[in-house]
């Protein structure tokens, strides 16, 4: 895992070495939000001794959506209430035999047994697990999953976008399979994306160039819409030749529905 580094006041992103997988913590007069803390066993011990290190409180947990790579957690990250939509909270729930699965039969029991205890959130995370100087307003979607979720950090002018927005991966539109719907959530990001000075996706690097992430997306599906082909660099990155032909599938029932 890379060092976490404070990518702007307060708001610190550390990186998988699995899927560039990141975690985003919070932090304000010595206690800490943790956003999707993840993922190997290890990285997820670093992130434990680096906030004993820190001597923070960790005030609450949130997961932006019902996967097993963003549902994780660690005994020493204590026991504050750890928040996600009511979706992906029902969903953590319904679902957990398949994301214990998902995991892996190695994966050791600790981290296993508090993986996905979230609670569904009524629209805000509450006051009390929000460390000073930050405000967070959730901006619930369906795109990659059901009741995906993007926090905008408006102070920081910091979008942490969950699984979208990525530099290194493509739309990912799986569940619900749902293209109209990844559509509908670009645009209800779109004027955030306007205002956002950092954008931290879920996978991939940090960056200062939202609104380009968010056009190349558009492009992309625009392209494939258009042409049945891209030339998107993204499709060329590891893991992302299913994907684009998943979209491709996509793309040519919705043409065959009209």
């Amino acid at each position: 895992m890379k060092r976490c580094s404070e990518v702007a006041p307060g708001v610190f992103v550390a990186t998988s070495r699995k899927m560039l997988t990141t975690s985003t913590m919070l932090v304000g007069q010595g206690d800490a939000l943790l956003i999707d803390p993840a993922w190997l066993p290890d990285e997820l011990d670093a992130i434990a001794a680096s906030i004993r290190e820190r001597q923070l409180n960790v005030v609450g947990g949130f997961a932006t959506h019902a996967h097993y790579d963003h549902l994780l957690w660690h005994p020493g990250f204590g026991e504050a209430p750890r928040w996600a939509s009511a979706k992906t909270a029902q969903l953590a729930d319904l679902e957990r035999p398949a994301l214990v699965k998902q995991l892996g039969a190695g994966f050791p029991r600790q981290l296993v047994n508090v993986m996905g205890r979230v609670r569904a959130v009524d629209g805000r995370i509450p006051a009390a697990s929000v460390p000073d100087g930050f405000e967070v307003e959730l901006i619930v979607h369906d795109a990659h999953a059901p009741g995906h979720t993007a926090l905008w950090l408006p102070r920081q002018r910091v979008l942490i976008a969950g699984d979208m927005l990525s530099d290194v991966e493509l739309p990912l539109p799986y569940h619900p399979d749902n293209l109209p719907l990844y559509v509908d959530a670009l645009d209800l990001l779109s004027p955030i994306v306007e205002q956002a000075r950092v954008v931290v996706p879920g996978h991939g690097n940090v960056g200062n160039d939202a609104r380009a992430r968010l056009d190349a997306d558009r492009r992309y599906i625009d392209e494939l819409s258009r042409r049945g082909t891209s030339d998107d660099v993204r499709v060329r990155n590891s893991g992302m030749a299913e994907a684009h032909e998943n979209m491709r599938r996509l793309l040519q029932e919705a043409d065959t529905d009209r």
